[in-house]
Parts: C-alpha cells; structure tokens; sequence
C-alpha cells in the first residue's frame, strides 16, 4: 500500500511537470489528422488490437462529426499522443460508445444526461516508454471537456486489462461488459464515472488534472456550441426527482 500511494504521488508530479512542456492541439488541417491516424494505426497495430492494412491509418466516421473533438498531445513540437472527444446529448446522440452500448446510454440520454465519450486514446509507442505520465497528462483532455461541457458522465470503452487505471485515476466503474468496437479485434467494456460526484476526490490525487477556464474555453469553443449545451430541466423533471 505504501508502494501505491509513492507510485501515485510520483506519477502526479511527473504530471505536474509535463505539463509545462506539453502543448494540447485541436487537429484540424489535413497533414495533422494524417499523423494522428497513422499514430493511431502504429499504436493499436503495436498492441494487436487491429489487423495490418496497406494504408496505415485509423479512421472512422465519428471523425468528422460537428461534436467531435479530436486533439494531439505535443512535447518537445511533436506528436506523443492523441484522444478523441465526443459530446453526447439527448438533441445529438452520435458518438462510438452510443453506437456501441446504446441499450445501456439512450435511456440515460432521454432523462437529458449529458456524456463526455473519449475514445481512440493512443500513444507513440516508442515515446510512451520514455514518459511515464503521458496517460495522465492525455486524459485530462476528458477531465475538461467535463467541466467545459457541464457533463453528468464521463465515458470510456476500455480493453480489460485497462480497468484498473480507470478506476484508479477517474474513479470509472463498469457499465457494459466487453463488446467488439467496429475495426478493433479486441472487445472493450464500457465504464462511467459521476463527474460532479468523483471530481473533487480526482482533483486532490491528481492536481495536474485541474484547468482554468481560459484554458478549456480555448480548447474546445468553436461556433455552434450551442448544439451541445445542456438544454433547460423541465420543471415537471425536476418536481419528480424532488419527491
């Protein structure tokens, strides 16, 4: 236990201090999707979570969708990670962990929940070995996006042998058992954290995660937010889950 808790503390530091040299990209021309679906496609390939394809790319069609989000982790100017985010409301219901585990979110999504769906979460394989907190310092991508988008939960489709960081870092529990995502040959289980009710507890282990408004406005404002903005609570909503 006390090894836990140093290996903790350490990884929250290196966090701390990567964040200094990290530089959180939206990718949006064509060269810097380009690295990022070949990252993608060395990654998983390096993991056997795909088969070899003459192209060398990963990419799906909820890459171009107006509630994507899909970012590149920089260090030193070049390409260590990336994630993908996805907002799911009830007016926009597309996203990977929708389309995957809808019998479990479309009744969540009809009481007007609202998810923050991370997926395609990849690094360098050969520059992750040489920065343990890569993982923490990428996901904090999803941390913001909770906070920017006013999120109820934060979601993530997570091979079994990833569990265990989930739930260690966000708290995540598990929501759907392991199905085969489109393209992967290997299947991933759903799991969600509460976000008002792990966040507080998230922060104080990992500080990094914290972020300024300025910040995450930059990061993910673009026009047309307000197809994601959480719509008002009906009062008949409300006077029910009061009794």
């Amino acid at each position: 236990m006390v090894w836990a808790a140093e290996a903790k503390s350490a990884a929250s530091m290196r966090g701390l201090d990567l964040l200094d040299h990290v530089d959180y990209r939206l990718v949006q021309t064509a060269e810097d999707r380009e690295q990022v679906y070949n990252l993608r496609y060395r990654a998983y390939l390096r993991e056997g979570a795909i088969r070899p394809s003459a192209d060398e790319r990963v990419v799906d069609q909820y890459d171009e969708l107006p509630n994507t989000w899909i970012f590149g982790v920089y260090v030193g100017g070049e390409l260590y990670s990336s994630i993908r985010i996805n907002i799911a409301t009830s007016e926009w219901r597309t996203s990977p962990s929708v389309e995957v585990f809808g019998d479990v979110l479309h009744p969540k999504l009809d009481r007007g929940m609202v998810f923050v769906d991370s997926t395609r979460f990849v690094a360098d394989p050969d520059k992750a070995r040489h920065c343990i907190a890569l993982p923490y310092v990428t996901v904090r991508l999803g941390s913001m996006a909770g906070v920017y988008f006013d999120a109820d939960y934060g979601l993530a489709m997570v091979r079994p042998e990833h569990h265990a960081f989930y739930h260690r870092v966000f708290l995540h529990e598990t929501w759907g058992v392991p199905r085969i995502f489109p393209g992967l040959v290997k299947p991933v289980g759903l799991m969600a954290s509460h976000l008002p009710t792990v966040r507080e507890r998230v922060l104080a282990r990992y500080p990094y995660l914290h972020s300024t408004a300025f910040e995450r406005r930059m990061l993910f404002e673009r026009p047309g937010q307000a197809l994601f903005v959480r719509p008002p609570i009906p009062q008949r909503v409300i006077a029910s889950a009061a009794g």
